[in-house]
């Protein structure tokens, strides 16, 4: 990637609708090609889903609808700027939900016609990646990144981030997120299960049960997951043991099922990295927040002498900053904008960065 020489700061809008939380987010592209973060406004429907165990698209689509507007203005407000500031937008393109992803498409047009100014239309994926760059400042030329997430598990060679990014390895069945959330289902705990399960797993022995780690033989694929079988062996062992008339520990099967998926995450991400030779690995997307897969990938990198970089837990969610972040690198490569007929595209794949 050759950078166009950057004359001046850019304020850079992003705004993300690709799940339950309607964000908006404010950077400014300095002119040394870094990106500092102005506000990061962000609305979540999470309550409504609850009661369903998970989320309902069309739920979701009204609620981004309802906030889209509100959640643009809180935004501004918090960065102290006007919409006659922004110099360009960038707005998840995709993955995500169809409904969800037409709704902050559709109001990124709207902006970016208001306003006349370009349209960027980014992925998601590539976006929990760059969000580090807020935090942490500019990536190195090859890093790993491995987005952990309730619809996302997935290992990513980023050698340039507006640009070029390689999926090296993903989930075959259930996401993380996802095993967390039906896991706490079956043991009668909050969705989303992930917050309520890591605070039951510091109660309970990781030891306690042997519960299996996925793809972790000598003949299964090195950078792929697996969390089905997982998820059912604890509900199997919930089964037996209410059958048996056994009181349930479920502090100890929080830990245990913990302990078995930041083992498997934590093994393959320090794998792969030294398999594509690179020193610097990124943790990002919701489950990132978990505190054992953070302190268990920190020991394992320490070992390993690989540099570890984890977002603050409100930049590991899904949030408009993020979007912004992306979209200000892809602006400052000097790419060219995308068409205002971009489509919401509901399976857009980690290596379209932007859409052209």
């Amino acid at each position: 990637m050759t950078a166009e020489v950057v004359e001046r700061d850019r304020i850079v809008l992003g705004i993300e609708s690709s799940c339950d939380e309607t964000g908006a987010g404010l950077v400014r592209l300095r002119g040394d090609g870094t990106v500092q973060l102005l506000s990061d406004a962000v609305a979540s429907s999470v309550d409504q889903h609850a009661r369903f165990g998970g989320v309902v698209p069309e739920i979701a689509s009204r609620a981004h609808l309802e906030a889209m507007a509100p959640t643009v203005r809180r935004a501004f407000d918090e960065a102290g700027l006007a919409l006659s500031d922004v110099d360009a937008i960038a707005v998840t393109a995709g993955p995500g939900l169809a409904g969800a992803l037409m709704v902050g498409v559709a109001a990124a047009k709207a902006y970016a016609t208001a306003l006349g100014v370009p349209l960027f239309g980014v992925n998601h994926l590539g976006g929990h990646v760059a969000v580090d760059t807020l935090e942490h400042g500019p990536l190195p030329p090859r890093c790993l990144a491995m987005l952990v997430s309730g619809g996302h598990t997935q290992l990513l060679l980023v050698e340039d981030i507006a640009e070029k990014i390689t999926q090296i390895g993903s989930t075959i069945d259930d996401a993380a997120g996802e095993a967390y959330d039906k896991v706490a289902r079956v043991l009668d705990l909050p969705y989303p299960g992930g917050p309520p399960i890591d605070r039951m797993a510091k109660q309970g022995d990781p030891a306690a049960i042997a519960f299996p780690r996925g793809l972790t033989g000598p003949r299964d694929s090195r950078h792929d997951f697996s969390f089905s079988g997982l998820k059912t062996a604890v509900a199997r062992y919930v089964e037996q043991e209410q059958r048996a008339g056994r009181e349930i520990s479920v502090p100890d099967v929080c830990a245990s099922f913990q302990e078995a998926v930041t083992d498997v995450l934590t093994a393959k991400a320090v794998r792969a990295a030294r398999d594509h030779d690179v020193d610097t690995l990124v943790i990002s997307g919701g489950v990132a927040a978990n505190s054992r897969l953070s302190a268990l990938a920190a020991e394992r990198c320490a070992a390993a002498g690989i540099e570890l970089r984890v977002p603050r837990p409100r930049l590991c969610t899904d949030n408009g900053a993020m979007i912004a972040a992306l979209g200000a690198h892809v602006l400052a490569s000097g790419a060219k904008p995308s068409p205002m007929d971009i489509p919401a595209n509901p399976g857009l794949p980690v290596e379209t960065v932007v859409l052209r």
